[in-house]
């Protein structure tokens, strides 16, 4: 009998020690899953608390007329303060939307002559600070995962505001996810059934609201204004640069990111691409692709200009009076 249970113990022990090794395995599988998933939660907490910048104290003999003015986003949550400059019979109101850490002057003092330019071209001009911006209210920034709301609630409160019955919208780097989420998720027009949710069943306007659409250093995606970040940031970026966006995601209540080079592309409004070909946060390459989509299936309504040695959101900077050029010229061409 002692022989007989000797026969079964090498097989006994070589069992036991499978079973082991798989559990230090999976061990280790899990508390590299918990190592990633903490890093990537305190690397979104950090990204999302972008100090704000303050506005510059401009001489007000500098800025053309405007009226102060605060209104809440579409959150109900949130309030947020802007400018608002009229001109004389206008054809429109341009909104800008700016820069995750900059504020409603994207481009400082230099701002003033785009603001002149629209309003001698006959646009009226909404400046406004996105969330955790400027003068507004919040204290996290979601790179266009929670601005989008902003968007909205500032397109709200131009109707409300100004004589024009629509408006163009001019997103600038996550400025511009933030616009373009904001037209994916605004109703088209009569669309109003059960899939639409009762807040934006609410609003006095849809889609066709927007008549056009300026967008300086657009994304393909609108994780690709984290990513960049993520690796630079981090040591592991190369990793967490999947992770990070998810969790910044999560924390501001969207499952998923946006395909923004598809929603551009299926806009059946004028749109206008600037970007620098020196670009190397979202990639030079990656924005001529869209342009080159967008130009395939609507080329009669897109316009596009590439300034030369101008990185991410520096085209203006780089060139101002082709910039300041290139979006008259747009505006001519498609709205008067």
């Amino acid at each position: 009998m002692g022989r007989g249970m000797n026969r079964y113990q090498p097989k006994r022990r070589g069992i036991s020690w499978l079973i082991l090794r798989l559990a230090l395995v999976f061990s280790v599988l899990a508390l590299v899953i918990v190592s990633l998933v903490a890093t990537s939660a305190s690397t979104a907490n950090k990204m999302m608390s972008v100090e704000k910048k303050e506005m510059l104290n401009i001489p007000s003999n500098i800025l053309p007329s405007y009226s102060a003015t605060n209104f809440d986003s579409f959150d109900g949550q949130t309030n947020l303060s802007g400018w608002f400059f009229k001109t004389d019979n206008p054809i429109s109101t341009v909104i800008l939307v700016h820069d995750t850490g900059a504020n409603r002057m994207q481009f400082d003092v230099d701002t003033v002559d785009i603001i002149e330019d629209l309003l001698n071209a006959k646009y009226n001009v909404f400046l406004f600070d996105l969330r955790n911006s400027g003068e507004s209210e919040g204290t996290i920034s979601g790179y266009g995962y929670l601005e989008w709301q902003d968007v909205i609630g500032a397109i709200e409160h131009v109707r409300k505001i100004s004589v024009t019955t629509n408006v163009i919208l001019y997103g600038i780097g996550t400025g511009c996810s933030a616009s373009l989420i904001a037209l994916d998720k605004l109703p088209v027009s009569g669309d109003y059934d059960e899939d639409v949710s009762s807040s934006f069943q609410d609003l006095p306007f849809d889609r066709s609201y927007v008549i056009g659409v300026i967008l300086d250093s657009p994304a393909k995606d609108s994780d690709d204004y984290i990513r960049p970040l993520v690796r630079a940031q981090s040591s592991i970026g190369w990793l967490t640069q999947y992770t990070v966006p998810y969790a910044i995601r999560i924390s501001a209540g969207e499952s998923q990111s946006y395909n923004l080079s598809s929603i551009i592309s299926r806009l059946q409004i004028p749109v206008c691409i600037l970007y620098g070909d020196m670009d190397t946060f979202i990639g030079a390459d990656k924005i001529a692709q869209i342009v080159e989509e967008r130009e395939r299936l609507n080329p009669s309504t897109t316009s596009s200009k590439i300034f030369s040695d101008a990185g991410y959101t520096e085209s203006y900077n780089s060139d101002a009076p082709g910039y300041r050029k290139a979006i008259l010229d747009f505006l001519t061409v498609h709205f008067q």
